[in-house]
């Protein structure tokens, strides 16, 4: 049975074994694939961003990580980044993550989400972000450089909580 609970300081190693591969791969993430374990925790990990982790058996099979889009004036709207063990994908770990994760940001009082770099190429996250009621508001040509189909177009996907 897959839970749902806030990451702890120790759970990084496993969060790492999980970020790093998918960045490595160029082809989901802007983070650069030369991402180091200490940048990737700062990312992750640190204030305002909020991580948490799915488990399976005791065994972390995927992450997210919610936070503010943006400072200020725009801190109502919740940005979420997701990313699952590539030996428990299609299982409905990012599905859960996702569902759980726009209860979390309700409770901590978002009013939307928004996600601001989702790789057009990257269709099973499209396709499950817009099954969770996300749309796609807007569309920047050639703003992913995918290690193997060049420039590619980022999509920016929103829905409200």
């Amino acid at each position: 049975m897959l839970k749902i609970r806030p990451a702890r300081t120790t759970d990084f190693p496993a969060i790492w074994a999980i970020f790093q591969p998918i960045v490595a791969a160029g082809d989901t993430y802007a983070y650069g694939p030369e991402t180091t374990a200490e940048e990737a925790r700062r990312i992750w990990m640190s204030a305002p961003a909020e991580p948490f982790v799915a488990e399976e058996e005791d065994r972390i099979v995927g992450t997210y990580s919610l936070k503010p889009n943006q400072p200020g004036l725009g801190n109502h709207v919740a940005n979420c980044a997701y990313m699952t063990h590539s030996a428990a994908r299609c299982r409905g770990v990012a599905a859960s993550m996702c569902e759980h994760s726009l209860i979390t940001a309700r409770k901590r009082g978002f009013t939307a989400m928004q996600f601001n770099f989702v790789v057009a190429s990257n269709q099973q996250a499209v396709r499950l972000w817009k099954k969770y009621g996300f749309a796609v508001v807007g569309e920047v040509p050639g703003a992913f450089r995918h290690r193997e189909l060049g420039a590619v177009p980022v999509l920016i996907m929103h829905r409200t909580l």
